[in-house]
């Protein structure tokens, strides 16, 4: 089966620029900005924060302001202020031997960095590649893993999968499954995420009046650390 993967991945799979690199920060760049949203915002925005901060010694040196300035767009703006503190231990003490010691990195986004950077046999194992392997019930071996990630995300769907474009089903044995779909995210407009998204992006264009945004907004922007409110004056981290 996994042979039939590998074939079918040969000739479709997804062009990615981080696929085209063993360098460990790039791939937990891409790891960390994949998380909960899609590759194609991706793309443009890892080609240009890697042409900003082309090493992890570069991105320690910059300010959290910068940093929240450039993920702009990619939401969940937490994952950049970890991100960067990750660069920040890795510049001054290296890589550790247990990758999730690091901020933001969890089990998937360690495993990622050791298949797809240190060349190790281990397999990442996303939702999609979770899917794959929960259909199909085989084993697939860590070469198999980018092939398993494009086939979970292009053809072996959750809701509606394609299985008449499936190369592996002729042994599949849950041919036409559907999942049962997940409990959706909240919508965006009108939510409590917009309101956060609103006051960030006011602050990161020019420090402003806690009078002038919405307070409660604000308030949870400064737990999480993406905002610093001063003498009535809310201003991104310096």
């Amino acid at each position: 089966m996994e042979s039939l993967l590998l074939i079918w991945y040969g000739r479709s799979s997804r062009d990615l620029p981080w696929r085209r690199t063993k360098d460990p920060y790039a791939i937990l760049v891409s790891e960390v900005m994949l998380q909960q949203t899609q590759v194609d915002r991706v793309v443009p925005r890892y080609l240009a924060w890697l042409e900003r901060w082309p090493t992890c010694e570069a991105l320690a040196a910059a300010s959290p302001a910068e940093v929240i300035r450039e993920w702009q767009g990619l939401g969940y703006n937490r994952r950049a202020l970890a991100l960067h503190r990750a660069a920040q231990a890795i510049a001054a003490d290296g890589w550790p031997d247990d990758l999730t010691e690091l901020p933001g990195v969890g089990p998937y986004t360690a495993a990622a960095i050791r298949s797809f950077a240190l060349g190790e046999d281990v397999l990442p194992r996303d939702v999609n590649v979770e899917r794959v392997l929960r259909r199909t019930g085989h084993r697939f071996g860590s070469a198999a893993a980018q092939a398993l990630m494009d086939l979970g995300a292009t053809i072996c769907l959750a809701r509606v999968p394609r299985c008449a474009r499936c190369p592996l089903a002729d042994r599949c044995p849950s041919r036409g499954t559907r999942d049962e779909p997940a409990r959706k995210q909240g919508r965006f407009e009108g939510s409590f995420r917009q309101r956060r998204a609103a006051a960030l992006r006011a602050v990161a264009s020019a420090p402003r009046s806690l009078a002038d945004i919405d307070p409660e907004a604000v308030a949870a922007l400064a737990r999480d650390g993406l905002v610093v409110v001063d003498g009535g004056l809310v201003r991104l981290p310096a």
